[in-house]
């Protein structure tokens, strides 16, 4: 090998330590490993290493852009509702961990084949806890298969991970013929169908029933509030149980006030009639939570006259000094709104549960107050006496919900179209997220905020040295390396690569291990004079994607990780078998189909 690929296998290696021992983020060591292959290269006039514009010219790639633009497509779907609206009364009250997972693995993977898998895991989560704490089952036999169900959908579509956009954009560059919007489905469906029975056969076996050390529901502050059911809403003549309002994780419905009769002890099978008044108490998540379910406004009319637009709304908690100067007086007679343009919507003190209608409640020093009002709320009061802690509430932006049908049609218009070839996948995913925005499914910045940029700083970066490892030699004497281990086999060959594949997944991103081994599998079938290099592609594909061994190999296993309560062996012992699975699957199929 020439010296300048000696020195990018070096940095290669180099990167692969530092993202598996957490050196850095992972954005500045790829973008670091990328800059020392420029610099080398310029120094020394190298005409193997790349220059600084090829270097940086994956990253206005088709597939890129594409990747980039998804984020704002899955944030049209959640500030609308439709995510909720795909996945409400999926789950149902399960009476065992299998009839769970039966439920819950579905629907997840058939989600993670068009959406992103981080949202939907962050969605299922709390359903999931409130789910085992109200049936006694275990968590640990159901987040971790959430995270692997997500994995799984995402196996199925060219748009079901940002690894099959960016390889396929590879693809196209290399001149061989693209990936259609279902064609990996060929193998993924397999793998996703037989995850699923590996999952509900050996989940039982295999993982242990584990308690987290921290639950999602453990908070001292207990919130009481006061939600009405909207007249003429979807909620009206539905029981409490179908409306979804007997099993909020971390909150109760503690009584009904229908006029001037109240229902203390409320029955699951109590029929809402409009106006009803429902007193909840819980946490702040599933007040949250509570305020995003379609049919319920706060009972309390003055979140309506705030003079706040609905896009520019959010919650903010903000707990009472004693400075304050409506203390002694009620939130009504103080005039609260008028005097800080935010609405009172629930109140915590001290875990107690207060018996008073929101504007009825005399304010006192250290009440938390969760209010709605301007996002500039926080910075503007911030410093005031009136209080003695102001912060906003993650993800508090209210649902609009009538843009909920809206968000689903654009979706689906953008997968048929791609499927159909009607427009390239990229005019799709651009057109549809400009939709999502000038249909008010979300708003400009909420689209600019939701782009994950140290997510394209990787792939672009790692696309780069990917370039390096191809104009060097680098990935031709790997590959000449593996064909020789493997005797010259062709299903042999596969599984080196799905291997190599595999172990890079797990001790870097599933982005930077398929880039990297992308040109390693090109030279591969090149070696071996096979006609169509594609089988070898859809092995790092399937490879760089199906990471169940460790909790850091993909986001969604490190999101369970904590409320799971999981230790590493637990992922080993699990997701190695699910893994060989995989690969044993992939390695017969892709020969016979491509």
């Amino acid at each position: 090998m020439p010296w300048e690929a000696w020195f990018t296998v070096g940095v290669v290696l180099l990167l692969i330590a530092g993202l598996a021992r957490n050196w850095a983020p992972p954005d500045l060591l790829a973008l670091g490993s990328l800059t020392g292959l420029i610099l080398v290269g310029e120094l020394t006039d190298s005409t193997r290493l790349p220059s600084p514009t090829e270097a940086v010219a994956n990253f206005g790639s088709t597939a890129l852009v594409t990747v980039g633009v998804l984020f704002v497509i899955v944030t049209g779907l959640t500030q609308t509702g439709a995510m909720h609206l795909l996945t409400q009364r999926v789950l149902g009250r399960p009476k065992s961990e299998r009839e769970a997972q039966l439920r819950l693995l579905p629907p997840v993977a058939a989600l993670s084949a068009f959406l992103n898998n981080t949202p939907i895991v962050a969605m299922f989560m709390p359903v999931v806890d409130d789910l085992c704490r109200k049936n006694g089952l275990s968590q640990s036999r159901l987040f971790l298969p959430l995270s692997y169900a997500a994995t799984f959908g995402g196996l199925c579509t060219l748009i079901g991970t940002s690894t099959n956009l960016i390889i396929n954009g590879e693809i196209t560059r290399s001149g061989l013929k693209p990936l259609g919007m279902f064609e990996l489905g060929w193998v993924g469906i397999p793998c996703a169908i037989a995850g699923m029975i590996y999952i509900l056969v050996f989940s039982r076996i295999l993982l242990p029933d584990r308690r987290p050390p921290i639950s999602l529901s453990d908070d001292p502050r207990q919130y009481t509030v006061e939600m009405a059911v909207m007249p003429a809403g979807p909620l009206v003549g539905q029981s409490v149980e179908k409306a979804g309002l007997r099993h909020l994780p971390g909150l109760f419905l503690a009584e009904i006030a229908r006029g001037n009769d109240f229902l203390p002890a409320v029955a699951p099978t109590e029929k809402l009639q409009a106006s009803d008044r429902l007193i909840f108490v819980g946490i702040i998540e599933s007040v949250v939570d509570l305020k995003k379910i379609r049919g319920l406004v706060p009972a309390d009319a003055q979140a309506e006259k705030v003079n706040v637009p609905d896009t520019q709304r959010c919650l903010i908690e903000a707990v009472v000094s004693d400075r304050c100067p409506l203390i002694g007086r009620t939130i009504r007679d103080g005039q609260f709104r008028s005097t800080y343009n935010a609405a009172v919507l629930a109140i915590a003190r001290s875990g107690e549960r207060i018996n008073a209608k929101i504007g009825d409640v005399v304010l006192q020093p250290g009440d938390t107050l969760l209010l709605e009002s301007h996002t500039a709320f926080e910075k503007q009061q911030r410093n005031s006496q009136d209080f003695f802690l102001v912060s906003s509430v993650e993800n508090s932006a209210p649902i609009r919900h009538g843009q909920a049908w809206i968000a689903l049609v654009i979706m689906a218009a953008m997968v048929l179209s791609a499927t159909f070839n009607l427009l390239n996948i990229v005019t799709a995913a651009l057109l549809a997220a400009g939709l999502m925005v000038l249909t008010r499914c979300c708003t400009g910045s909420e689209g600019r905020r939701s782009v994950d940029i140290s997510l394209l700083l990787v792939i672009g970066s790692a696309l780069g040295i990917g370039k390096a490892m191809d104009t060097t030699g680098a990935a031709e004497t790997i590959a000449e390396t593996l064909i020789g281990l493997a005797g010259g086999n062709q299903h042999a060959v596969l599984i080196a690569i799905y291997l190599v594949t595999m172990i890079f997944t797990e001790l870097i991103t599933n982005n930077a291990a398929a880039v990297l081994m992308f040109p390693i599998a090109l030279a591969s079938a090149n070696k071996l004079g096979v006609d169509d290099a594609r089988p070898f592609i859809v092995v790092v594909m399937i490879a760089a994607s199906a990471a169940f061994v460790t909790p850091f190999g993909y986001q969604t296993n490190l999101m369970v990780y904590g409320p799971g309560g999981y230790r590493f062996s637990d992922y080993v012992r699990f997701g190695l078998p699910l893994s060989l699975l995989f690969m044993t699957i992939c390695v017969i199929l892709v020969p016979l189909i491509w």
